[in-house]
């Protein structure tokens, strides 16, 4: 464990020290895109956050690679070579989209090129746990299918919950977390090395996503770009596919005892088919969701919009921060939640606990739809904005404020000088010198 743990302090150290050098680097080489319709920010931010993140990759394993333990795991396992042939690949096509705007379609055509680098070096499933069937051998197309597909579908639900500052790292950091508890029991309390690999990955993508976060908690200094996120996605679908088609069910001796024991027991083998879906549970469904609504309306499924979960929640009445909170916080839930239902499937509490908890999380993501205003007689015990008379001022000010603020407006047009990427002078979120101010999103960018 404290090789585990010396491995993420390292991967978060140098992703975070990265993280202001290369934040200089995008804004010299314009890596600043205009503000499109969809966009939540207001100002002009750097991109190419992936660049420190792919260096503390590198960090992580080559750490790994020269202590005691951890080091077996490349003696005996070709998979974190496979991963980091596959990471490069993914990073480089994330640095291109991030600078020039590659084409959707190159975008998915590398993505499963790089599935099928780690394929063939050895990073596949081999077999699934069929419950009522036992354990199935795939052919090599089966497999090379299949770990192409999950590679795919995560990389991609990744990079649609990227809406946010902080939303995509902090999510993935969530899900690092439950995978690598789950890994690390397989592992240390099973005694299987194959587990080894797949708790190495979940370390070192904790420390990717907590060496980054802090440069991109609300209000974002830097944003990852598909170089980012595209890569946190394949090294989550990397640690999945490793324990899911690496580790073989008999050697854990789950087969013993009763049919209803057996059913109970065999239960952590099903979970890794499981898990990797419940980990990123949040970000799919926004896939499915969004691939659904972009052709009901007769658009491409590349085509971006505006109706994601976080733009909702935005909608609805949330903070931009509050808004990341309650995706963090219904994140942890599914991803802890199988966790917790993988060590005692038995217990009653676990499910107990998780209703419990989702009630709360419907509660607060509908707070903003409930406006409680005091009765008179107690509104000098309450805060202002639940006063009746208080607010009933507010609307009064407002309403003819904004007459006199179109008068203004169209007897002395503002003239605005846009903000040019890669300028000297401009500092992504917080500009030094006058700051760059969009007041209508949909003349600032593209409509795109």
């Amino acid at each position: 464990m404290r090789e585990y743990l010396l491995t993420l302090c390292i991967t978060a150290a140098v992703t975070y020290l990265l993280t202001g050098p290369v934040r200089k680097f995008a804004i010299v080489a314009g890596a600043m895109p205009e503000i499109r319709a969809r966009d939540v920010h207001r100002e002009p931010t750097p991109r190419l956050g992936g660049i420190a993140m792919f260096f503390g990759l590198c960090a992580g394993l080559l750490v790994a690679d020269h202590l005691t333990n951890l080091s077996e795991v490349f003696d005996k396992s070709n998979e974190p070579r496979a991963l980091l042939s596959g990471a490069a690949l993914i990073w480089l096509i994330g640095v291109l989209d991030d600078k020039f705007e590659i084409d959707a379609l190159i975008k998915l055509g590398g993505q499963m090129i790089a599935a099928g680098v780690m394929v063939m070096q050895g990073l596949t499933i081999l077999w699934l746990p069929i419950p009522s069937v036992g354990t199935v051998a795939l052919t090599q197309w089966q497999g090379t299918l299949l770990t192409v597909a999950l590679v795919v579908i995560t990389i991609n639900a990744v990079n649609f919950v990227d809406g946010l500052d902080g939303l995509a790292s902090g999510m993935v950091c969530i899900a690092a977390a439950a995978f690598f508890m789950y890994a690390y029991r397989i592992w240390f309390s099973y005694g299987i090395e194959a587990a080894a690999p797949a708790t190495l990955f979940a370390a070192i993508l904790m420390g990717m996503c907590l060496g980054f976060l802090p440069h991109n908690m609300h209000p974002a200094r830097i944003f990852m770009g598909d170089s980012g996120s595209m890569l946190i996605g394949l090294v989550l679908a990397a640690g999945a596919i490793s324990i899911t088609g690496q580790v073989d069910p008999d050697v854990m001796n789950l087969f013993a005892g009763s049919e209803r024991n057996t059913v109970h027991q065999m239960v952590p083998v099903y979970i890794p088919l499981l898990l990797p879906l419940t980990i990123i549970a949040v970000p799919a469904a926004d896939l499915v969701l969004a691939i659904v609504r972009r052709t009901w309306r007769g658009q491409s499924p590349f085509a971006a919009d505006r109706g994601h979960l976080h733009h909702r929640l935005l909608e609805i009445g949330h903070s931009h921060s509050r808004a990341v909170l309650i995706m963090y916080f219904w994140s942890a839930l599914i991803a802890f939640g199988a966790l917790a239902f993988s060590v005692n499937s038995a217990s009653m509490w676990i499910v107990l606990g998780v209703v419990i908890l989702s009630a709360i999380g419907l509660a607060l993501l509908l707070l903003p739809r409930f406006t409680p205003r005091a009765p008179r007689w107690a509104e000098a015990f309450v805060p202002p904005r639940y006063r009746r008379r208080r607010a009933a001022a507010v609307a009064e000010a407002a309403a003819i404020a904004v007459p006199e603020a179109a008068v203004g407006a169209s007897e002395e047009p503002e003239h605005r000088t846009p903000v040019a990427a890669g300028v000297a002078g401009v500092n992504g979120a917080t500009a030094i010198g006058a700051r760059s101010r969009f007041l209508d999103r949909r003349k600032a960018g593209t409509s795109r």
